[in-house]
C-alpha cells in the first residue's frame, strides 16, 4: 500500500513539473520557468500574438526636441515612464555623438543608472520598453570640434520629461496629447 502511495505521489510531482515546464508554455504562452522559451515552445500556442494589444489609459504624446551641442557639450533628457510602458523613438544628429540610453528606477540610489544601449552614432531609432518605473532617456555628448544639431522624436505615454544640463534638472512640458 505504501509503494502505491509513493508511486502516485511521484507521478503527481512529475506530471506537475511537465505541466508547468512544457504544457503551460506550449498551450497557453505562460512560461514561469523560462524553459518553454528556451525550448521554443512559447510560440506554439499563438498566445504570443494575442498579447500584442496593451490598453493604456491616457492620450498618446508625440514629443520632439532639438538640441544644439557645442564641441564637448552634453545634454541628457529623460522621460518618466511606468513599468511596462514603451516609447517609439528616433534621433538624428548632424555628426556623430556619444550616446547612452539608460534608466533610473524610482527610489534608486544616487548615481545609479541601468544602461540599455551605448555607443557612437549620428542616428538611432527603435522601441524602448521600461522594465521598471522611473526615468528613462538619453545622454548625448558632442566630442567633435564643430557644433552638432540633434533632433529627438518620441511617441508614447510618458508622464513627464526632465532635461539635465548645466547641473540643474528642468521639468519640461510635454507636447499636447493627441486626442
Amino acid at each position: 500500500m505504501m509503494r502505491v502511495a509513493l508511486a502516485a505521489a511521484g507521478a503527481l510531482v512529475a506530471a506537475s513539473a511537465v505541466f508547468v515546464a512544457l504544457v503551460l508554455p506550449a498551450e497557453f504562452g505562460i512560461d514561469p520557468t523560462g524553459i518553454g522559451r528556451t525550448l521554443g515552445l512559447t510560440g506554439l500556442s499563438g498566445a504570443e500574438a494575442r498579447r500584442g494589444h496593451e490598453p493604456v489609459a491616457g492620450a498618446l504624446i508625440i514629443d520632439q526636441r532639438d538640441f544644439e551641442l557645442a564641441p564637448f557639450e552634453s545634454v541628457e533628457l529623460k522621460y518618466d515612464l511606468e513599468a511596462g510602458r514603451g516609447i517609439v523613438y528616433s534621433w538624428t544628429a548632424s555628426a556623430e555623438v556619444v550616446y547612452d540610453l539608460h534608466g533610473e528606477p524610482v527610489d534608486a540610489a544616487p548615481d545609479y543608472a541601468e544602461s540599455f544601449a551605448q555607443g557612437r552614432a549620428a542616428a538611432d531609432s527603435g522601441v524602448y520598453h521600461a522594465s521598471f518605473s522611473g526615468i528613462h532617456g538619453w545622454f548625448w555628448e558632442n566630442r567633435g570640434a564643430l557644433p552638432v544639431l540633434l533632433r529627438l522624436r518620441v511617441a508614447g505615454f510618458p508622464n513627464g520629461a526632465t532635461l539635465y544640463g548645466d547641473g540643474v534638472p528642468q521639468q519640461l512640458p510635454l507636447a499636447d496629447p493627441l486626442e
